[in-house]
């Protein structure tokens, strides 16, 4: 396997000092002992909760060709037997180091940011973009001011497509994050009432999203939603900041990525788009006017980084949702099926208009019914009532046949609902998950959406754990 670093370039970039006998160089980069690999370095990253530093000996036992440590942790590891490389600080050492990959690198740099659909997006462009070259992009939402600089680091030297997440839920976040990351495209998707407990307001949001045109390099390209109620705001922050060129995506007459024809199905979407001129058919595998829009995005950041546009829109068609983000699950239930949409992993109110959307969209079989169960929308302050209430309202409108509400500010939701619409409210995940077992039956269509730390994600888990997957059905003669 190739080296991803030498320790000679490791020790330069780190300002480090070696202990013992370095290896030639490493194969990656970990901070969790439970998925390090032979080979790789460990950095003992101290953490909130976690110090790396306890878990030296189990690094070693993983096969860990060298470890990361602060000085001042040095004494306590003893007799440690392995290669060490002291730095003063391992989390600012790891950011050096990824300030040094992103120095060396020759790749088109996309950063993500957004209230809504940031993962999403960075997913689909990991995988358009792998027909066109050599991608390096963010796993899972390492968006955080250690999820940067790792995903930095790891970025190998030969890296064609680069794409980062960038995440925050307070001004002053994303500035540092980007002026690491350098990109060729800043992209943002959607402003959106996420994180507005520590906003006065979606203005102040946006201004905070708008940190990511500062790291542009210079004749970069900030993507813009012109959808967004908030075009004309970031506009005139990217002009402030800068950004020389400024191009659009949606479905205004205006977008230079601009969606012409749409037709939603149950499993995918069927579009017609103009990019910067030129139009094309795609079928896209995900299902939902959402990820279209995030699709046009895609397309957008892909055709300002000189990616091969036929290669990109062909690869749309084998796009799929992902965990937590709207995959499907088709479980078998007595002598029948029903179908599970899982979007656990979070929730504001933009994202859970667009999967009550989604759940509207899909066809229930023979006698089943459109369930939704919702959990609550965290960080929304003393804004949460009332968006919590609003979702009635996107309930009743997409023809919702049953929901299943549960935590504290749903409260304000099952309030709000309509009476004929059967609604279930429970404090808990754990009061709300037998109400709904003891309902479902063959040809519903569940879908579970909350906010990460809700804990719904435990009502997804039940659900597949007790409920076999159902054969897919054979392709026919």
């Amino acid at each position: 396997m190739s080296l991803l670093w030498s320790s000679d370039a490791m020790l330069e970039a780190m300002n480090g000092r070696p202990v013992g006998t370095l290896p030639e160089g490493i194969t990656g980069i970990s901070i969790d002992t439970r998925t390090l690999k032979e080979g790789e370095a460990f950095f003992a990253i101290k953490g909130d909760a976690l110090d790396g530093h306890d878990y030296a000996t189990a690094a070693v036992a993983a096969g860990a060709a060298l470890l990361v440590v602060a000085e001042a942790k040095l004494p306590a590891l003893g007799k440690l037997k392995a290669p060490l490389i002291v730095v003063d600080d391992v989390l600012a050492a790891l950011t050096r180091l990824g300030i040094a990959s992103r120095e060396r690198s020759h790749a088109q740099i996309i950063a993500v940011t957004g209230s809504v659909g940031k993962t999403t997006t960075k997913e689909a462009l990991r995988h358009v973009l792998a027909d066109c070259g050599k991608v390096h992009a963010s796993v899972a939402s390492f968006n955080n001011h250690w999820g940067v600089p790792l995903t930095l680091a790891r970025m190998p030297g030969d890296t064609d497509f680069g794409v980062f997440e960038i995440g925050m839920n307070h001004p002053d976040e994303i500035r540092p994050l980007v002026r690491m990351v350098r990109p060729h495209v800043a992209l943002i998707t959607l402003i959106a009432a996420a994180h507005l407990g520590q906003f006065k307001n979606l203005q102040e949001i946006a201004a905070a999203k708008a940190e990511i045109f500062e790291g542009l390099v210079p004749g970069g390209y900030a993507l813009l939603n012109r959808d967004d109620k908030y075009f004309k705001s970031l506009e005139k922050m990217a002009f402030a900041a800068g950004v020389e060129h400024i191009k659009s995506f949606g479905e205004s007459r205006l977008a230079d990525y601009r969606l012409m024809k749409l037709k939603l199905h149950d499993e995918c979407s069927c579009m017609t788009a103009r990019l910067d001129g030129e139009e094309v058919v795609a079928k896209v595998g995900a299902p939902g006017r959402h990820i279209v829009q995030n699709v046009l995005a895609v397309l957008g950041a892909a055709h300002l980084t000189g990616a091969d546009m036929a290669k990109a829109v062909l690869a749309l068609a084998s796009l799929r949702a992902e965990g937590g983000r709207g995959e499907r699950h088709v479980l078998e239930i007595g002598r029948g099926t029903f179908t599970l949409i899982d979007e656990s992993y979070n929730a504001n109110p933009a994202s859970m208009r667009a999967a009550v959307e989604l759940l509207a969209a899909a066809k229930p079989a023979g006698n089943g019914r459109r369930i939704a169960v919702l959990g609550d929308m965290l960080e929304l302050g003393k804004h949460s009532a009332r968006l919590h209430a609003e979702l009635s309202a996107v309930i009743s409108d997409n023809k919702i046949d049953m929901v299943f509400l549960g935590g504290p500010e749903m409260q304000a939701l099952k309030t709000a609902m309509p009476v004929d619409i059967h609604a279930e409210y429970r404090q808990s995940v754990e009061e709300l998950q037998p109400q709904l077992l003891k309902t479902i039956r063959a040809g519903d269509v569940i879908m579970v959406k909350s906010s990460k730390g809700t804990g719904f994600s435990r009502i997804v888990k039940t659900l597949l754990q007790k409920y076999n997957a159902a054969a897919p059905l054979a392709p026919a003669e």
